[in-house]
């Protein structure tokens, strides 16, 4: 027979999920690669570390323990952009990585001596800032996004630079490309001949308006002959991002031109940009940080293309035949995936899911379609058996409700109460809990977030909203926000209680708010101006504009 639950009201319940859990058991992850036998590279942040970011290879054998590259004193960490992201590089057996403390470039060893040796000159108070490298060995040089602050009352100034790994220090990065505010993206064609990049400039925003362009490598390394892929047509408004060249040389990237979703597009050298697979459905994600990878190349043909997409706030593995133009779908229980590459017919990727925390999980493919073989975890955030905690864990479903607009609908993730062991009394409703997301333009997640948990273990209901102004829905859903901040969300995290109350969800005297950043001023504009919540938390929200203007990133001085 099974425990009889505790009737107990909503709310009261006790849960193992405590706030010394929820706040110190998780790592970040900062990306992954891998070496030249194939054994997994990543970039964990430890908060019992003060979040320091350490590199840490996969052990040699099945079941061991990982060892930790970055010795004790370095920080593997980039500002570029102040949010990151492409810390590292892996080539065969050695990675470059950015130095928290100094933002100097470092060479390392993964076998053998793994003393970090430095490849770019120090600045003081971390001047200069690289990100996003990429190895070309015909040069022997790191190509990078750089960040240069040195001159003191202007904007940075961004350019893709090369960086010598000759071991020379001191000797200054060349500039390749410049004249634009940001870029993001260099990637080298298979045989070194060509360059690919994002570029942007302001008042403009990565998921506003980008292109993609091409360049000749020249016999001493400089870029010549540039030509614009994508984003050049002044009469299209277009984000494209993520150039990758396929093994055949052809330039795949994706864009929301035409539909307004970021889809699937390929371009040959002479040729035309051609669709590959148009869907309402998104291939990328907001580029608020560099390393976003989200499709790869594997099998011998050189047509073959794994990808994630999502779909009304769910992701999806697929494959992609470039020559029948077949999207066929890979069977895996995540429903968030992102930062995927591949290595031989071997995929990874960053995932999660109601169930599964942050993860790095592995994936065997076989040419042309998926392999037959199961995920497997190499890596997961809380690092901990979750079995004994299932009993205390809420499954979310998506709920579609209507806008303060007319004919026009929103979307949350909400989870229901959720503890094995208490029952609430038959005629009472939860409270609910509404996080508005940060950014604000990005979007609520399905992984399994014991912070979350810790509310619907106690018997409250939770709802996270992917509010007009999220991304993930096309640009049309993207852009509500424009000009709309603190009304189309504030409206939007109304509805969505007003709608779950309405539906017996939960109790409509009992409804709170709360948000991070971007989230935070959402909620403060909704209990100032809105009746619908009784109470709030604004957690490092952003109150005042004046404030904005003078502290915000360079990335979003304009926004």
């Amino acid at each position: 027979m099974g425990q009889t639950k505790c009737e107990t009201p909503y709310g009261a319940w006790k849960s193992p999920l405590t706030a010394e859990f929820v706040s110190g058991s998780s790592k970040r992850l900062g990306g992954a690669a891998v070496d030249s036998d194939g054994r997994l590279v990543w970039l964990e942040g430890r908060p019992s570390e003060a979040g320091r970011g350490v590199l840490m290879w996969e052990g040699a054998q099945s079941g061991s323990f990982p060892e930790e590259i970055t010795p004790p004193g370095f920080n593997v960490r980039t500002l570029v952009h102040e949010y990151g992201g492409g810390a590292f590089a892996v080539k065969r057996d050695n990675v470059v990585f950015s130095n928290y403390a100094d933002q100097r470039l470092y060479k390392q060893s993964i076998r053998g001596d793994r003393t970090p040796l430095p490849l770019t000159p120090a600045y003081e108070n971390k001047a200069v800032r690289y990100a996003d490298g990429i190895f070309d060995g015909r040069f022997n040089r790191l190509i990078v996004v750089r960040e240069d602050y040195r001159q003191e009352g202007v904007e940075p100034v961004n350019d893709i630079a090369a960086v010598s790994l000759n071991g020379e220090a001191n000797l200054e990065p060349v500039s390749l490309v410049k004249g634009k505010d940001f870029y993001m993206f260099p990637r080298l064609s298979p045989d070194g001949q060509m360059l690919a990049w994002m570029e942007w400039s302001h008042p403009n925003m990565p998921w506003d308006r980008t292109s993609i362009w091409v360049g000749k490598v020249s016999d001493d390394g400089s870029i010549t002959n540039p030509v614009c892929v994508a984003g050049g047509d002044e009469g299209v408004v277009e984000s494209a991002s993520e150039p990758q060249w396929s093994p055949k040389g052809d330039l795949i990237f994706v864009s929301d031109r035409g539909n307004g979703f970021w889809n699937l597009y390929s371009w040959s050298v002479g040729g035309k940009v051609q669709s590959l697979c148009p869907m309402e459905a998104e291939f990328t994600r907001p580029a608020w940080i560099f390393g976003i990878s989200s499709f790869g190349f594997f099998g011998d043909s050189g047509d073959q293309i794994v990808c994630a997409y999502r779909q009304r706030g769910v992701s999806h593995l697929a494959t992609f035949d470039l020559s029948s133009g077949s999207l066929s779908p890979v069977k895996t229980r995540f429903t968030d995936i992102y930062n995927l590459f591949v290595h031989g017919n071997e995929v990874y990727f960053s995932a999660g899911s109601s169930t599964d925390t942050l993860s790095i999980v592995k994936v065997c493919l076989a040419e042309g379609k998926a392999g037959a073989g199961e995920d497997t975890v190499l890596w997961s955030s809380l690092g901990i058996d979750l079995e004994p905690y299932k009993p205390y864990f809420s499954t979310p479903r998506v709920v579609e409700f209507a806008t303060k607009v007319e004919g026009e609908t929103a979307f949350a993730n909400f989870y229901p109460p959720a503890n094995g062991y208490f029952v609430a009394p038959s005629r009472e409703r939860p409270p609910l809990l509404v996080r508005s997301h940060g950014g604000p333009t990005l979007e609520a997640s399905t992984t399994l977030d014991p912070a979350i948990q810790y509310w619907t273990s106690r018997g409250w209901a939770f709802a996270d909203v992917n509010y007009g102004g999220s991304t993930g829905y096309g640009r049309a859903y993207r852009e509500r926000l424009n000009g709309q901040w603190g009304i189309v969300d504030v409206n939007d995290c109304c509805s969505c209680a007003e709608h779950l109350a309405k539906i017996g969800e939960v109790d409509p005297k009992r409804l709170c708010i709360d948000g991070r950043s971007a989230g935070g001023y959402t909620t403060m504009a909704t209990l100032v101006f809105k009746d619908t919540f009784s109470a709030g938390a604004s957690l490092y929200g952003v109150l005042r504009m004046s404030w904005k203007r003078t502290h915000m990133t360079v990335l979003q001085s304009t926004f």
